[in-house]
């Protein structure tokens, strides 16, 4: 699957962009588009990653349906410069 086009299950390649970490033990993800234009924020326990074994990799594919607009130029920016420094660097499976 190439990086900006989805596939028939409408699915896109999203890159890892932000990670935070707050103060109750929840860990906030941000995958983005390729051109920073859209993004799937998740939000998961700590505890439950570390229990499940669960891994935060370079990229995912994520419903096209569930993907939100960016509508900061500034923010979209930063996501998209974001998304080619974590592509040039690892590949979609890697553990981050």
């Amino acid at each position: 699957m190439s990086d900006s086009d989805t596939d028939a299950a409408e699915t896109v390649r999203c890159w890892l962009v932000e990670r935070t970490y707050t103060d109750r033990g929840l860990i906030d993800l941000v995958y983005a588009t390729p051109d920073g234009g859209r993004v799937r924020r998740k939000q998961i326990s700590a505890t439950i990653m570390r229990q499940r074994d669960v891994e935060t990799t370079a990229a995912t594919a994520v419903a096209a349906s569930d993907l939100e607009p960016v509508d900061d130029e500034a923010t979209r920016d930063r996501y998209r410069e974001e998304v080619e420094r974590v592509r040039a660097a690892h590949a979609p499976d890697d553990e981050l």
